[in-house]
């Protein structure tokens, strides 16, 4: 049996809970751990006795022991609990709540008191501050006292039982709680009786995304074949992710935005996740990567760090033309090439309003780049991707917003030369386990590497283009040996 299961702390709390699903006590919930055995167990725990090592505190803690999914999960009771834990969490979080205090018509006077109930905020016009701290925390009900001194902040977020709610508070929340049982984690379709399910997050508007709409058709279709339900996400399902078992991230993705919050939700979460967050933060920092590559001693270009003080060291250390890139840019974006001081100097500057930091790398021409991809530590594909007609890369951006790709072409791995497959290897194993994509240039001085990508390009036709659906295959196996290996 899996359902939703409400956990209150009083038995005449049963009757009310019952509304949004199968209601029982703290105490039966951890002492009777036989009547809960169910896998799929969807657990909101309402207890109002989240301190360490009281009912409510248990009942997280052995939820996620049960492998049943939680809210709120304990590292979240355990953050709650010291304002020193959940400060980090502050700044955004005060970002939001300003905005929304901006939109009132009459704005308060004085400090007040906001209730807080599955992302949505009972007064009603804060939701856009109640959703942020939601997605943050995952807590079920919340008071949030709020202050003014040089500018309006949370004073405190603190956990609450229901039985501490006004009458008309009660009310709301009960009506807040039925909707999120049924709405946030419905039940599956019966018929269908996948043994797992795979969220892929993705951004159906990408100009430039790491997976067309036909491979991630593909990719359902082939986990179906496999009794894996593969779903397509957006954005705006962020407050779904926990109903699934793993996260494959299939939009570009960057530090500052939902990407990077997705990925460190699902490992939050214990969902193996593809790539994780430290994947992330290591690839998507051509100064990071470069420093780490130097450090390993793999071969790459010659680099620099530059900033505003030591552009012309650029000049001195390598020879026109050079390659400016900035450290977060992705598929060509942000990399110029100059061709004498004057380029680089006024390149320099324009790419220094983005970065405190850029890099100068000596330029390499070949007529391809290759790119190896790598999964759990082995070779998945080889391609040579092509530069684009009359450019030096193999994307050319035009003013207007279009661009211009290179051709392709798919090796089987074992037909690529060694030392290219033997480095790519080298290079991301220093990263860890995930997805990668290695970009190499390979001329008569050697293999360089030129980076690496977190979420490498996986298109029908192009990087499947030798293994086919076996390519997908052993994508998806890769999840399941996460999943069964926790």
């Amino acid at each position: 049996m899996t359902g939703h299961l409400i956990i209150v702390d009083e038995e005449a709390d049963l009757e009310w809970a019952a509304g949004a699903g199968r209601a029982v006590t703290a105490r039966d919930y951890v002492t009777h751990p036989q009547r809960f055995a169910e896998h799929n167990l969807r657990v909101v725990n309402l207890s109002g006795e989240y301190a360490y090592l009281d009912f409510g505190y248990y009942c997280s803690l052995l939820a996620e022991a049960r492998q049943h999914r939680v809210v709120p999960p304990v590292a979240a009771i355990s953050t709650l609990a010291r304002k020193a834990l959940y400060a980090v969490e502050l700044p955004e979080l005060n970002a939001a709540l300003r905005k929304d205090i901006e939109r009132l018509a009459v704005a308060p006077r004085s400090a007040f008191t906001l209730v807080l109930c599955f992302g949505r905020s009972l007064d009603g016009r804060f939701d856009g501050f109640a959703r942020q701290v939601f997605d943050r925390f995952r807590v079920p009900l919340l008071r949030v006292e709020v202050e003014k001194e040089e500018r309006w902040q949370v004073r405190s977020l603190k956990p609450v039982a229901a039985s501490t709610l006004t009458p008309e508070e009660f009310e709301s929340f009960h009506a807040t709680l039925v909707a999120y049982t049924r709405a946030t984690w419905r039940v599956k379709k019966a018929k269908t009786s996948p043994k797992y399910s795979l969220a892929v997050l993705w951004n159906p508007r990408e100009a430039l995304p790491p997976s067309s709409p036909a491979t991630l058709k593909k990719l359902v279709a082939v986990g179906a074949r496999l009794g894996i339900e593969v779903e397509p996400i957006e954005r705006r399902d962020y407050l779904r992710l926990a109903e699934y078992d793993a996260l494959f991230i299939r939009e570009t993705t960057q530090i500052d935005n939902h990407t990077y919050r997705f990925a460190l939700k699902a490992e939050y979460e214990g969902m193996p996740v593809i790539d994780d967050p430290t994947s992330i933060l290591r690839c998507t920092n051509k100064v990071y990567l470069a420093e780490l590559l130097q450090a390993k001693r793999l071969p790459t270009p010659r680099t620099l760090v530059l900033d505003r003080g030591s552009v012309l060291d650029a000049e001195a250390a390598l020879d026109y033309p050079l390659v400016l890139k900035v450290p977060d840019g992705s598929f060509s974006r942000g990399v110029v090439k100059v061709a004498d001081r004057a380029e680089l100097q006024r390149s320099a500057r324009e790419l220094l309003k983005r970065s405190e930091v850029i890099l100068a790398q000596e330029f390499m021409y070949t007529e391809f780049d290759w790119r190896v991809g790598v999964l759990n530590r082995q070779p998945l594909f080889v391609s040579q991707y092509m530069m684009a007609a009359k450019h030096w890369q193999i994307v050319k951006h035009e003013a207007g917003g279009g661009y211009d790709e290179g051709r392709f072409r798919t090796l089987a791995v074992e037909e690529a030369p060694a030392a290219v497959v033997e480095t790519a290897l080298k290079a991301a194993n220093l990263i860890g386990d995930g997805f990668y994509g290695v970009d190499l240039k390979q001329n008569e001085r050697g293999v360089f590497v030129i980076e690496i990508n977190d979420n490498p390009n996986l298109d029908r036709g192009v990087e499947d283009a030798v293994l086919k659906d076996e390519l997908y295959i052993r994508l998806l196996q890769e999840f399941v040996r996460r999943l069964e290996s926790r």
